[in-house]
């Protein structure tokens, strides 16, 4: 009963993950109430194979129909394999809780800022000048993807909102970006949790399965809704990020 209810997390995950990014805040917290005796590293690195292949799907679905910018992917991505790989290895000697208050409230602004700004990310409104795009793409690479290491959930959304409040793609641009640049990121950081054995194999294949029947449908209607259909659910998702995040604040003020 345990993994048919992990698996149709994985399915919810895809779907949101590849619409918008967050796939993590159903599926992490799922693993850890279905199987509470396997480690934290045993989840995160079994977690991650199967979200890999399931944005994987997505990014090629994405690749086939929307006009991706490359040239921002490979200055993301990049950035973000060397950093998310570096977020790892620091994620497994230290409590992510540490960083858990800051990233809050970042969310918090985010959530408030695409709420009042009704126009935001409907259309590509370039904020940074070409011959300075390497160094933001590689900025935000570098920031989320040691993030995407280090805590892991919500990535996806803030990759997008990074490359549309930052650079200035609309939303639909951005989560092409974004999932590719996701990919990059989860394959670097999976190397060290592949490396270590953390991977349990007879959970991630059946995950992976669901998730990816779940991102592929995800993207498919998100590239049938537009910006506007993704910025909603984008807010949806960050609130969903608030409430994990101060849940998880709490508790370890109690602790």
């Amino acid at each position: 009963m345990e993994l048919y209810l992990l698996c149709l997390f994985a399915f919810l995950a895809g779907f949101i993950d590849s619409i918008v990014g967050g796939g993590g805040l159903v599926q992490v917290p799922a693993f850890f109430v279905l199987y509470p005796t396997l480690s934290v590293p045993n989840i995160i690195g079994t977690n991650r194979l199967a979200s890999a292949v399931g944005t994987s799907i997505a990014a090629w679905n994405y690749a086939r129909n929307v006009r991706i910018p490359w040239k921002t992917v490979l200055y993301a991505g990049v950035s973000a394999a060397v950093f998310s790989y570096l977020g790892a290895t620091v994620q497994s000697l230290l409590p992510s809780s540490v960083l858990k208050p800051v990233i809050l409230i970042l969310i918090v602004a985010i959530a408030v800022y695409t709420y009042r700004k009704k126009d935001f990310g409907q259309n590509d409104h370039f904020r940074v000048a070409p011959e300075r795009l390497r160094w933001w793409a590689s900025g935000i690479g570098a920031v989320l993807g040691f993030y995407n290491g280090f805590i892991g959930p919500g990535t996806g959304s803030l990759l997008v909102f990074g490359f549309v409040s930052i650079i200035g793609y609309s939303f639909l641009t951005s989560s092409a970006i974004s999932k590719v640049v996701n990919v990059i990121a989860d394959v670097s950081s999976l190397v060290f949790f592949l490396a270590n054995k953390y991977v349990l194999f007879h959970l991630a294949l059946p995950m992976m399965a669901c998730n990816v029947a779940g991102s592929y449908l995800g993207s498919h209607m998100a590239m049938l809704r537009g910006n506007a259909f993704i910025r909603k659910v984008f807010l949806v998702v960050v609130a969903g990020i608030v409430l994990r995040f101060a849940w998880d604040v709490v508790l370890s003020f109690r602790h």
